[in-house]
């Protein structure tokens, strides 16, 4: 992947980015070569700022980077196409994108995925996903295991709602363990996809 930086007289780029797991549009910025490098290198989204003069990673103060999961160049090797995945919201005013859009997709997971993340990236005393993250991987695979175990219980039973919270319990769990271990619930997707097509 070659893009060519000289076709404008500033040496930058237009850098869509989009979310990889809702494919919603998140924001526009532009990438000079030495920003392009340093997000291929990093993997993490970083911009060249007009306003600010100077290379800009993206939530280098909120905490809210975007993890780069893929990287596209247009057919005339002048435009890229960034999937990442966001940890918060994308925009300066506090909104999912730019584009003052709601970045849910049709799925909930995806939203509690990034309220994770974002306990993770910018801890709060008040939160319990953020103690388990301070806590370490040694407690949260505990607490994954625990309501595994639980949720067996329960399926003994014919206690419906007793039943769906401890499965809900499970669930949510399994997703700290999974960004604890910076996977996304889209990652295992993919497995499970491949193991489908290969049937």
């Amino acid at each position: 992947m070659k893009p060519n930086f000289n076709k404008s007289a500033d040496g930058l780029i237009p850098v869509i980015i989009q979310d990889s797991s809702t494919n919603k549009v998140l924001m526009l910025g532009y990438m000079n070569e030495e920003a392009f490098h340093k997000t291929s290198k990093e993997m993490i989204v970083t911009f060249f700022s007009r306003s600010k003069n100077r290379l800009w990673t993206k939530g280098e103060e909120s905490g809210h980077f975007l993890k780069v999961k893929e990287i596209k160049i247009d057919c005339d090797d002048d435009t890229l196409l960034i999937k990442a995945d966001p940890l918060g919201p994308v925009c300066h005013t506090g909104q999912d994108t730019c584009f003052n859009e709601t970045n849910t997709g049709t799925d909930f997971l995806q939203k509690l995925g990034n309220i994770i993340l974002d306990r993770k990236a910018n801890p709060n005393d008040q939160s319990y996903t953020s103690s388990l993250f301070k806590k370490g991987i040694n407690k949260i695979a505990q607490k994954v295991g625990e309501e595994a175990v639980e949720l067996v219980i329960e399926a003994k039973d014919n206690n419906e709602e007793l039943f769906k919270n401890e499965a809900a319990d499970l669930l949510y769990h399994y997703m700290i363990l999974l960004a604890a271990k910076n996977y996304s619930m889209n990652d295992i997707i993919k497995v499970l996809e491949t193991r489908h097509s290969a049937k």
